[in-house]
């Protein structure tokens, strides 16, 4: 299973990293299309002693796919057989968009980390909403009640202007709540220009109040509803997003998105000026997510699920953060580098990490 590390050498590492990952993702759907999903199954499945209740909802693994690989919901039961307890579908946005102008993603390999200026390119939420309904179905016939948990992330459109942000978020909403198992709020992005602006408490507060009443009402049912920020929040911005969260009963937090800071790289400070903006993930991002996951957690009820996301690369960063109080863990960008089993051994490592008495089981929060 480890050889991935020179399969990506010898085919992806001189291939421009956004084709990489079409031609990478590709692959894995042609596994799928060529019947390999059930030989991948009976591979992959998380051990039953690591499902998890979190937000009222069954995930079969605490680990699960960030939003950001699979975009545009053509993926998501191809994924699936991969292990991940959960998919993280997005960023959608109300109308579709190309993104940035390439090249929008790079590499930084001895850093084990990327910068991405993407832009939320997406086809649009209208057509998304098809192809999640697709996946739902073909994901009960597969894994019946123990089904991964799939969870829907949407943006600010990038032509709708701040002050019409609300009704842009409830647009996606309409449309996509009713397939979603769970739904986030993403105002945290660095790549859509004045985003980051919504995360403040005064702007917050409404996207938030009109998504949680639009998706009980398209969906019928109550739709556990998370925000997505930046580890680039003041430790007071925090503090203030936490009683926010805890004011509306939110469901809970997604700690944390990509950074804009470039502290601490191994990458030559020049080449890495060069790429530009954008924000950055994978390892360099670990403390920064976890010291926000602590702080997040020592205000947040205890009801109040929080997700951590951030330099996530082996089960022993899975570990650290449920120990530190994660509900759930998310990874992405090691998926680039570990390759297709990479969920399969960090649920294995944290199968043993149960054997061991270092990790509960069958958790309910």
């Amino acid at each position: 299973m480890r050889f991935y590390p020179t399969f990506f050498k010898v085919f992806f590492s001189g291939m421009d990293p956004e084709k990489a990952h079409h031609v990478g993702f590709s692959m894995v759907r042609a596994a799928e299309k060529a019947g390999a999903s059930a030989v991948l199954r009976r591979l992959t499945s998380p051990d039953q002693s690591l499902e998890r209740t979190v937000m009222g909802l069954r995930f079969p693994s605490p680990f699960g796919l960030a939003a950001g690989f699979d975009k545009e919901g053509h993926g998501t039961t191809a994924l699936c057989d991969l292990g991940f307890g959960h998919i993280e579908v997005g960023t959608v946005t109300a109308i579709a968009q190309p993104g940035n102008p390439q090249p929008r993603l790079f590499r930084l390999v001895e850093d084990k980390a990327v910068i991405n200026r993407m832009g939320f390119n997406n086809p649009g939420a209208v057509a998304v909403a098809p192809r999640i309904k697709e996946s739902l179905k073909h994901l009960s016939r597969r894994f019946g009640g123990t089904r991964p948990i799939i969870g829907i992330n949407i943006g600010k459109s990038k032509v709708v202007e701040l002050e019409d942000a609300v009704e842009d978020y409830r647009q996606s909403t309409r449309t996509l709540a009713p397939l979603a198992d769970y739904m986030v709020v993403n105002v945290s992005s660095p790549n859509t220009p004045g985003l980051r602006l919504l995360q403040s408490v005064e702007s917050l507060r409404p996207i938030l109040d009109a998504v949680r009443e639009e998706s009980s009402r398209s969906a019928g049912r109550h739709v556990p509803l998370l925000v997505k920020i930046a580890p680039d929040l003041a430790d007071e911005d925090i503090a203030d997003v936490a009683r926010l969260a805890t004011e509306l009963e939110l469901d809970g937090i997604i700690a944390t998105n990509t950074t804009i800071s470039r502290e601490g790289l191994k990458k030559d400070a020049q080449e890495v000026a060069e790429i530009g903006a954008g924000g950055l993930s994978g390892e360099p991002l670990k403390a920064r997510s976890l010291e926000v996951l602590k702080q997040l957690r020592a205000v947040l009820p205890r009801e109040t699920t929080v997700v951590s996301v951030g330099g996530v690369t082996s089960a022993e960063d899975v570990i650290e953060r449920l120990q530190a109080g994660a509900n759930l863990v998310q990874g992405y960008t090691a998926f680039l580098y570990e390759g297709p089993f990479w969920a399969w051994r960090i649920n294995a490592g944290l199968k043993k990490a149960q054997r061991t008495g270092r990790l509960n089981s069958n958790k309910a929060l």
